[in-house]
């Protein structure tokens, strides 16, 4: 399997590109959508080269999701904790985006090792900026207490018109997702993958890995929620997130995990049935080609069985020598008229 990294490659390409050829003063602008839900926009103008608009749209938040002014809450304040002033937030963001961050190539770190470090960490800005209110849980969760302000039941986004849900507790947090896909054979794909992911679980190497747990019903943690949004075609996957898996470096790698979970599920089913295409047009090369060559075998048989020859006697043909003619292939005619030979 394969775990999705934080880091937008192609956003961190782009900037470090940009970063490499500031002298020049190109005009730069290109879009692109990850993941099926965030749209990027990069912006650099000839006039100012060492300012870069970075513009984010993010996925339509349903009804019970907690949004405000467009964005999650707390993202504001997790990109300020994030990136300083060297990123300032323009207000308001660029028109069909919820965001549009200012960087100023000049401000950032002289130390070249820094300065990398410093743009690997605006290539995770979908991880700061939809990853905010999951982060405020887990953080409280370290210190074993609830987030102010905090339902019994938090939905947060992680794809268009959809949402999965937390269960904040002080020692424990856990985390439900509803798996709906569009395609039939995605939904038994991934129903097949995820009962596997449970019985994974089980083993002993991931004896301290998170509590899991697959439904094909509602968990009862979900009473409440509107019905639209518990609609699920692959059932329910329930994780328990304890202390020690917020704790230190462990949180970032536990917000990445969970707020891409549906992602990394669609991953591995799109990959198994590429898999499993691959397999069955091997199938069926192999089967046409043993098909060929029975077809080959079949005619040089005929060939050899229909192949006669044909030899003119003048005498009458003693009927010991015709027996052995028809059993050596001969077909002897007579043409002496006296019966002998007729021709079979």
């Amino acid at each position: 399997m394969i775990l999705l990294q934080s880091q937008s490659k192609y956003l961190l390409q782009v900037l470090t590109n940009r970063l490499q050829n500031l002298d020049k003063g190109v005009e730069l602008d290109c879009q692109w959508i990850e993941f099926n839900d965030v749209r990027f926009n990069v912006q650099v103008s000839m006039k100012n080269p060492h300012i870069l608009l970075l513009s984010l749209s993010l996925p339509t938040p349903p009804p019970e999701a907690m949004f405000v002014g467009g964005l999650p809450v707390g993202a504001i304040e997790a990109i300020k904790a994030t990136y300083g002033t060297i990123v300032q937030i323009l207000d308001p963001p660029k028109d069909s985006y919820n965001l549009t961050l200012k960087l100023n190539f000049n401000k950032l770190p002289s130390n070249e090792e820094a300065k990398q470090a410093f743009l690997a960490k605006i290539a995770s800005v979908r991880e700061v900026v939809l990853g905010a209110p999951l982060r405020i849980v887990l953080k409280h969760l370290a210190s074993r207490s609830v987030a102010p302000d905090m339902d019994r039941v938090v939905a947060l986004v992680h794809r268009p018109d959809e949402s999965f849900f937390l269960l904040p507790q002080p020692d424990k947090v856990t985390v439900i997702y509803p798996m709906r896909f569009k395609d039939s054979t995605d939904t038994v794909l991934a129903t097949s993958f995820l009962q596997e992911f449970l019985e994974a679980r089980r083993s002993a190497a991931l004896s301290n890995a998170p509590l899991c747990q697959w439904s094909p019903s509602p968990p009862q943690e979900l009473q409440g929620v509107p019905e639209e949004a518990l609609s699920a075609n692959a059932g329910f996957v329930s994780f328990v997130i304890y202390p020690r898996h917020v704790d230190g470096k462990k949180l970032d790698r536990t917000v990445w995990n969970l707020s891409t979970f549906h992602a990394y599920v669609n991953y591995h089913v799109k990959c198994s049935e590429g898999f499993m295409h691959t397999r069955m047009r091997r199938r069926v090369e192999s089967l046409i080609e043993a098909l060929d060559h029975a077809k080959s075998d079949l005619e040089q048989g005929r060939k050899v069985e229909t192949r006669t020859s044909f030899k003119r006697l003048k005498g009458p043909i003693h009927p010991y020598r015709r027996h052995k003619a028809i059993q050596s292939g001969l077909v002897y005619f007579d043409y002496t008229g006296t019966g002998h030979g007729d021709g079979s």
